[in-house]
C-alpha cells in the first residue's frame, strides 16, 4: 500500500469506492443464492446413502453365505444319520447301539438348530432387502436433484463468472489504496454484517446501514470530510451521499 499522507476525504473515497465493488461481488453472489451450498449437501448425503446401500448389499451377502453354510451343515449332518443308522444294523451291544442313538440325535439337534439360523437369516434379508430398495430408490432420487442443481449453478456460474472474477481484482487494487487500519476496520465490520455493507451514506437523516437517526451536528461533519465518523447506532463507517454518488466503478 502507498503510505503518501492522503486527506480524510480521499480516504473516504477509497474506502466508499471498495464497498461498491464489494456490494457488487455479493450482489452476484447472492444470485447464485445457497445453490453451492445444496449442491455440497447433497453430494454429502449421496455418500451416506450409497455407503449406507453398499453395507446393505454386504450384510446381505453375508447372510446368504451365512444361510449356504447352514445348509452344507445340514447336508453333512443329513450325511452323518444315514451312516449311523446304517452302522446300527451291524452293532454287536447295546452300548454301540445307545452310542449311535446319541450321535443321531445330535445330528438331528443340529439340522434343527442349522433350519433356526437359516429361517433367522432369511428373515432379515427380507427386511434388509426391502430397507435397501428404499435406500436405492433415495439415492436415485439425489443423483436427479444433484445432476439439476449442477446444471442450474453451472449456468449461473457460467453467466456471472467472467464479471465476478474482474470485480474481484478490483476489489483487490481497490484494497491496496486503503490505508491498513482502515482496511482491517472495514473488513470486520462487512464480516458483522449479512449484507456485507461497512461504508454507508446518510438518507433522510438516517444511517444507510440500520436507518438509526444521525444527529445533525454529525451530518454537518460529515460533509466536511476531516475526520472518519462512525454510526453511533451500528458502528458503520459513514459517508456524506455526495460522496456516495460521485464514486464510479
Amino acid at each position: 500500500m502507498n503510505n503518501t499522507i492522503i486527506s480524510i476525504e480521499e480516504k473516504l473515497r477509497r474506502l466508499n469506492r471498495l464497498q461498491i465493488i464489494d456490494s457488487k461481488i455479493d450482489e452476484i453472489r447472492t444470485l447464485q443464492g445457497e445453490l453451492p451450498e445444496e449442491v455440497q449437501d447433497l453430494k454429502d448425503e449421496l455418500a451416506g446413502l450409497e455407503k449406507r446401500v453398499n453395507n446393505l448389499k454386504k450384510e446381505i451377502d453375508d447372510s446368504n453365505t451365512f444361510i449356504e453354510n447352514n445348509n452344507t451343515k445340514i447336508q453333512e449332518s443329513k450325511t452323518l444319520i444315514e451312516r449311523y443308522t446304517t452302522q446300527m444294523d451291524s452293532v454287536k451291544n447295546n452300548r454301540e447301539y445307545s452310542a449311535l442313538t446319541k450321535e443321531i440325535e445330535m445330528q438331528n439337534l443340529e439340522i434343527e438348530l442349522a433350519n433356526k439360523r437359516i429361517r433367522e437369516a432369511k428373515k432379515e434379508i427380507d427386511s434388509k432387502a426391502s430397507y435397501l430398495k428404499e435406500s436405492e430408490g433415495i439415492l436415485d432420487g439425489r443423483k436427479n436433484d444433484l445432476v439439476e442443481k449442477e446444471k442450474e449453478l453451472k449456468i449461473i456460474t457460467a453467466e456471472t463468472a467472467k464479471q465476478e472474477e474482474t470485480l474481484i481484482k478490483d476489489s483487490e487494487t481497490a484494497a491496496e489504496l486503503v490505508e491498513d487500519r482502515l482496511l482491517v476496520a472495514y473488513k470486520r465490520i462487512r464480516k458483522t454484517y449479512r449484507n456485507g455493507l461497512a461504508v454507508v451514506s446518510v438518507d433522510r437523516d438516517s444511517c444507510g446501514g440500520c436507518f438509526g437517526k444521525i444527529p445533525p451536528q454529525r451530518q454537518l461533519e460529515l460533509k466536511q470530510r476531516k475526520k472518519i465518523i462512525l454510526c453511533e447506532h451500528c458502528g458503520r463507517i459513514l459517508v456524506d451521499r455526495d460522496i456516495e454518488e460521485e464514486a464510479i466503478v
